[in-house]
């Protein structure tokens, strides 16, 4: 999983953005044209949709193809429905959704353009999945299995908590995996770290920066260590109160998400607040489908589900705030969630919902 420097492309939603091209066959001069359509939350968000457009961009440039993305008006079933259209009508026939929220437009756009190359990450399309389409999910309790392990190792003892954005499937099982990799640890890497159910919450929202701040001020005045932000933007609060918490020179920790957010919490010092991240290769895989439908290789109606044994899931390899030592047990656990040893729950029972 590698990361890719973000360049950053702000569009109005007006046609005159677009270059001229046709609606049957894409741009006038034939080549494909990549679009990317945000979730809840902006492009420039350091998680899941700067990520996925990350991925849709690097396969444009390597192929000398055109991409943009369009940033809906809302987050309906109509406003998802609208920008797809959007980018289709300007010629654009590969279009990469990155998040829950668009299952229902993805399942109308699917059967309205059949020439249309839809990719969607983060569900798994129980409505059907179109011979156009490609349905994307992750193993989230794997990777966040994963981050548990290394928190607790770097902490050993004390409270972590957990701030998630909205109540959904991805995101409540980063809850449940970095829970039971906690208890992982304690249970066999000799740590002793907390998990008090006060201490994992759900903000409601990818996009409120403040609100995920405000919770993280309520968790570390507390006393917690560490906190898992699986949350997008609302998160990158979380990570800036680490960060003010860690200048003033309190030993507190933020983990993040999605993707590696250890420059997020960079704190102008040289060192990062962020412990380590949880990452889904969402730039990865967005980058494949890409590539796949510029060179003809795309094949729709399938649902991928991945996680550590295909790659598309973990920890970053190297992090400056964890020891070689902790890299490496980490890395065991990993090998033992690849060949099955170690199994994950994807669900609450027994856990903190």
């Amino acid at each position: 999983m590698k990361k890719t420097i973000a360049i950053l492309l702000v569009i109005a939603l007006a046609f005159s953005v677009f270059a001229s091209g046709s609606k049957e066959s894409g741009a006038a001069d034939g080549k494909l044209m990549l679009g990317m359509v945000t979730d809840s939350g902006t492009i420039d968000d350091r998680s899941f949709n700067q990520g996925t457009y990350e991925g849709v961009q690097k396969a444009a440039e390597e192929l000398g193809l055109q991409c943009t993305y369009l940033r809906p008006s809302g987050t309906t079933t109509t406003d998802y429905l609208t920008a797809i259209s959007d980018l289709y009508d300007n010629g654009y026939r590969f279009i990469a959704c990155p998040g829950y929220l668009f299952a229902e437009a993805v399942v109308q756009a699917q059967e309205m353009y059949p020439d249309l190359m839809i990719v969607i990450i983060d569900d798994a399309l129980a409505a059907g999945i179109g011979p156009n389409t490609v349905a994307i999910t992750f193993k989230e309790q794997e990777t966040g299995f994963m981050a548990g392990v290394a928190t607790a190792l770097k902490v050993q003892s004390g409270d972590v908590g957990f701030v998630g954005g909205l109540e959904i499937p991805a995101v409540q099982k980063f809850n449940w995996g970095f829970q039971q990799g906690v208890a992982y640890a304690n249970a066999n890497l000799g740590t002793s770290v907390n998990m008090d159910p006060s201490n994992f919450v759900y903000q409601g929202s990818f996009a409120d920066l403040a609100g995920g701040q405000q919770l993280a001020m309520a968790m570390y005045d507390k006393g917690v260590k560490a906190i898992f932000a699986a949350a997008g933007g609302t998160g990158v609060g979380v990570i800036n109160e680490a960060k003010n918490r860690r200048l003033a020179g309190q030993d507190v920790w933020a983990v993040g998400v999605d993707v590696d957010q250890y420059s997020v919490g960079d704190m102008g010092n040289g060192e990062s607040c962020v412990l380590t991240s949880a990452m889904k290769d969402v730039a990865g895989v967005a980058y494949d489908q890409a590539i796949a439908a510029a060179n003809g290789t795309f094949k729709g109606g399938v649902h991928l589900n991945l996680g550590v044994a295909e790659g598309r899931a973990g920890i970053p390899a190297s992090n400056p705030n964890l020891t070689p030592e902790i890299e490496a047990q980490v890395a065991d656990v990993a090998k033992l969630i690849a060949d099955g040893t170690i199994v994950i729950q994807d669900t609450a029972d027994g856990l903190i919902p």
